[in-house]
């Protein structure tokens, strides 16, 4: 059997997730009979319907199904293997993902033990609260600061950086706000906002920045649990309280699984030396 060519892949993933041939044509830019006739190519090649199709639209076979999870995971890694190939050239680099201020105040220190090294790469930051883990997926960067278990960490291999308290971030005037010291059930029937990329979804509203996150907060229409160094920046209208049962999280910095790149692991070590306890002597 044939190879599956990275083009019929994309047309197939288009259609899957359209499941209406006009809309996925028009998605990809093309006419939609050359695009039918792709997909009926492709699934004579294959040997299995890929689709269902029915007077009222079309629905994803077991096969398609299948085709649709791989598909996705094997167009991300073409994406990914040309961006970092890219960034492998005469301007080489190293892209750290993190959101602002999710570094535990760690990144000065791991950036300098990284620069320490003579073949370290310059490290270009790009900031995202919503597709951090994204990012490391499809290339777009190449390690990442996130946290544990906040963050969907599948496919990805971490390395422990820190731990830290979550705190509720409150209005001044929000009636809990008189409390020394909360837990979660406290919080029922309170919106919590959450980021795009939370593993783990509860009902709040998502927000897109810290800053939008703070406002909500600072007009009593929703709390947030944070970590301790992010409740450091005080923001105006605005208080924290611990919640004695709140799971800490772990920030982690993360890579791709299958990474195989020296630059990575150069910085996975400068990192690990970076936040190592300092060596005390014996007497």
């Amino acid at each position: 059997m044939e190879d599956v060519e990275t083009r019929e892949l994309r047309y197939f993933v288009a259609v899957a997730e359209e499941l209406h041939f006009g809309r996925a044509a028009e998605r990809l830019g093309i006419a939609q009979p050359p695009l039918s006739r792709a997909i009926r190519r492709l699934e004579h090649r294959l040997g299995v319907a890929l689709l269902d199709r029915t007077s009222h639209g079309s629905r994803l076979t077991p096969a398609g199904e299948v085709l649709l999870a791989e598909g996705r995971t094997a167009l991300d890694a073409v994406a990914a293997a040309t961006r970092r190939a890219q960034r492998a050239g005469p301007r080489a680099r190293l892209v750290l993902a993190m959101k602002p201020g999710g570094d535990a105040g760690l990144l000065p220190r791991i950036l300098a033990s990284y620069e320490e090294r003579p073949d370290a790469l310059p490290v270009e930051l790009a900031f995202s609260l919503g597709d951090r883990a994204a990012m490391l997926r499809d290339g777009r960067a190449d390690v990442g600061l996130l946290h544990h278990p906040q963050n969907d960490l599948r496919g990805l291999a971490t390395e422990e950086l820190a731990v830290e308290r979550r705190v509720l971030a409150i209005a001044d005037t929000h009636p809990l706000a008189a409390r020394d010291a909360l837990r979660l059930a406290d919080l029922a029937g309170v919106p919590v906002p959450q980021f795009p990329e939370a593993a783990h979804r509860e009902p709040g509203p998502v927000v897109g920045d810290v800053a939008e996150l703070m406002q909500l907060v600072a007009l009593g229409r929703a709390v947030a649990l944070v970590t301790e160094s992010a409740a450091q920046r005080p923001a105006r209208g605005v208080t924290y309280r611990p919640v004695l049962d709140a799971a800490p999280a772990t920030l982690v910095l993360a890579w791709p699984e299958s990474s195989r790149s020296r630059e990575v692991a150069a910085f996975v070590t400068a990192a690990r030396r970076a936040v190592a306890p300092p060596a005390t002597g014996t007497t």
